[in-house]
């Protein structure tokens, strides 16, 4: 049996009772960093009535999931297994959904308790009222796939939740502000946390405001959906079906799509 354990994003507090009565019982804790969660055992058993479980501690992140997965099968299948990331929801923009995967693949039982996530609070925090908005987690780090992706979120009609890394903040909203200075957005840092701090108004104010303070922490925004409708009196198919050469109609749509000419082309000619 799994259970995917969320752990507070900021403040200790956070922590739900359900959760504190699975961890005591778990027989094996499988987690992002087991420094950080025993780190986190520590603080929970000098504040609360807890007891941390006499258990088998195992690293599984990121960059070892996949060699880890077979060696601890047998353990989920017979134990009580827990997961934990660092902070927060496991398997969201975290290590944790290779484990699900896997459970569901090997009739293994597993449950998620419901518990602390910056995308939803911070969408709450936000005040934007669509109400329909698109997770889209981290960016490509650098490239042309990151100025793709960035390009495809701003002139999405959706609200749009990213994560941030702090010494690359200052550079997204530079980024943003390339594409369309008026865009309205709103911005979060180490939120549940001792310093959090809300940013909210056009990338140029927020980019200036931010600018003069400090950028440590963790870092999420929300993009407000684009309004901008791309009109054109031709359809796509209309277009491919053009008597011009393959080259030309890639350019034509992709300024309608917002993809590259490269990949309108290898997707007319494939």
């Amino acid at each position: 049996m799994l259970t995917l354990i969320p752990t507070p994003i900021g403040n200790i507090k956070d922590i739900t009772f359900r959760s504190l009565e699975v961890l005591q019982e778990a027989q094996i804790v499988l987690c992002e960093d087991t420094r950080v969660t025993k780190q986190l055992l520590h603080i929970l058993e000098s504040r609360f009535d807890f007891k941390a479980p006499n258990a088998k501690f195992i690293s599984f992140f990121e960059h070892n999931q996949y060699k880890k997965i077979e060696e601890i099968a047998p353990l989920l299948k017979e134990k009580k297994c827990v997961y934990l990331s660092d902070a927060g929801m496991p398997g969201i923009s975290d290590p944790g959904a290779l484990l699900v995967e896997f459970c569901q693949k090997n009739s293994i039982s597993y449950d998620v308790l419901p518990g602390p996530s910056v995308a939803p609070l911070i969408y709450a925090a936000s005040g934007f009222e669509s109400g329909k908005f698109y997770f889209y987690g981290f960016l490509p780090k650098k490239g042309q796939e990151r100025t793709k992706e960035i390009t495809k979120v701003v002139n999405s009609p959706f609200d749009t939740i990213i994560y941030e890394a702090p010494h690359r903040i200052l550079q997204l909203l530079e980024e943003i502000l390339k594409i369309d200075s008026n865009k309205e957005l709103f911005v979060a840092k180490e939120i549940s946390k001792k310093f959090q701090k809300y940013f909210f108004g056009t990338v140029k104010e927020v980019l200036e405001e931010i600018k003069s303070s400090s950028t440590k922490g963790e870092w999420a925004l929300v993009l407000k959906g684009s309004t901008k409708i791309k009109e054109s009196s031709i359809s796509l198919e209309e277009i491919k079906a053009l008597d011009i050469p393959p080259k030309a109609k890639a350019k034509i749509i992709a300024k309608i799509t917002n993809k590259s000419i490269k990949e309108c082309y290898s997707e007319l000619i494939n």
